[in-house]
């Protein structure tokens, strides 16, 4: 009767460890998940920054009219949120030790 509860209290053990170790897993594919789409959406607003500010600068060069002020401050949000969004990224997969 020992051994039988001595083996069903390793095996209890062994699944509770099982259990720890699948929360710390699913936490750390979660925080890997949000930081692929923080680095994705990041990715996004830099080309499209990148795009704003191009046709910016060609519009206010060749043009010199307020619709080109309006491109760059534009690309200077989609800078802006870029960053914002890289900073989540940043911070959602920091090591908290």
């Amino acid at each position: 009767m020992g051994i039988l509860t001595t083996l069903l209290d390793i095996a209890t053990a062994f699944l509770r460890l099982l259990e720890a170790e699948g929360r710390i897993l699913k936490r750390a594919v979660m925080n890997a998940g949000w930081a692929l789409a923080c680095i994705g959406v990041a990715s996004l607003l830099v080309l499209a920054a990148a795009g704003f500010f191009l046709t910016g600068v060609y519009q206010y060069l060749a043009a010199q009219l307020s619709p080109a002020a309006a491109s760059l401050l534009v690309s200077l949000l989609a800078f802006l949120l870029a960053l914002i969004f890289a900073g989540i990224a940043k911070w959602r997969t920091a090591d908290p030790k």
